[in-house]
């Protein structure tokens, strides 16, 4: 309640600005942590862009998330197996491309879980579809456990972000 009582005068003083300068004269002497608050609540929110990111009203969304698994065929000669991580590289960036795969990556050592790619569908069965086009998995190198996930719709700037500070590419 007590919020309540910060918020309306500073939110009126926002309605009542008919310019930037006004409002900055009238914020002055305004509650900073009131300010703050609407700021954070009211003036951040893009209903546009959420909606282009396909959020919620959390700002999330649902994903598919893969678990990439050490598969039964793993016992390729070297020219082999770069040439299938070549193709499984190849396979990502395509993803990345078209838009359905929001981000991969592969983890430290030598784990039975060998990677994650993030798919940006909300079943299952699109995540298993495009999965099958990745030749590590066609090859059984690879294979892969798939669970929905709720997570950030934020998400979905990241390969954008990632061109813009990537030096080289894979």
């Amino acid at each position: 309640m007590r919020y309540l009582f910060l918020i309306t005068p500073v939110l009126l003083l926002f309605l009542s600005c008919t310019t930037d300068s006004d409002c900055d004269e009238q914020l002055a002497g305004a509650d900073s942590s009131a300010v703050e608050e609407i700021a954070a609540d009211t003036l951040l929110y893009d209903s546009l862009y959420a909606a282009e990111l396909g959020a919620d009203d959390y700002g999330m969304k649902t994903y598919v998330m893969a678990f990439l698994k050490k598969g039964p065929n793993r016992d390729l000669d070297s020219a082999s197996a770069a040439e299938l991580q070549r193709a499984h590289m190849d396979n990502i960036n395509r993803l990345a491309e078209d838009g359905k795969l929001v981000l991969a990556g592969p983890f430290y050592g030598d784990g039975e879980i060998r990677g994650i790619y993030l798919f940006d569908v909300a079943t299952i069965e699109e995540a298993e579809e495009l999965t099958k086009t990745d030749p590590a998995i066609q090859e059984g190198s690879l294979v892969m456990e798939l669970v929905r996930w709720y997570g950030s719709a934020a998400l979905m700037e990241v390969n954008n972000i990632h061109e813009k500070i990537q030096k080289e590419s894979f």
